[in-house]
């Protein structure tokens, strides 16, 4: 879904000091996109740390099942319908924005982590 919304993206990718989003996607005008899945509701509800993430993005999303109750997640978060082929968004996500600083070095992260994988798979394939 991401990818026809024109991010290119990475799964399980740091951010800040030892947070882990589990997917960020990066656009051609150098956005950053974060989108949190949740499988559950008790999932949602056990998770403190989602809101460290919008300070590392322009735009968040939460992406869920269609049975998820969907006003468990914050009304300021955009929100994906998803399953095992893909996904709708039914919410927009706000646009916010980022300290420049953070956002070059996690252009540069983003970069280094693409090349790092795509590295290993091309090796893993010798």
């Amino acid at each position: 879904m991401l990818t026809e919304l024109g991010y290119e993206t990475l799964r399980e990718f740091r951010v800040g000091s030892s947070r882990r989003v589990d997917v960020i996607g990066l656009n051609a005008d150098g956005e950053f996109v974060i989108v949190e899945v949740k499988s559950s509701a008790p999932d949602f509800r056990s998770d403190r740390k989602w809101s460290e993430y919008l300070g590392y993005c322009e735009k968040f999303y939460f992406a869920v099942a269609d049975d998820f109750p969907h006003a468990l997640l914050p009304d300021e978060c955009g929100l994906v319908i998803a399953d095992g082929f893909g996904g709708v968004v039914r919410r927009q996500s706000p646009i916010g924005s980022m300290n420049g600083n953070r956002k070059r070095s996690q252009l540069v992260r983003f970069a280094m982590t693409a090349g790092h994988r795509l590295r290993r798979a091309h090796e893993s394939y010798k």
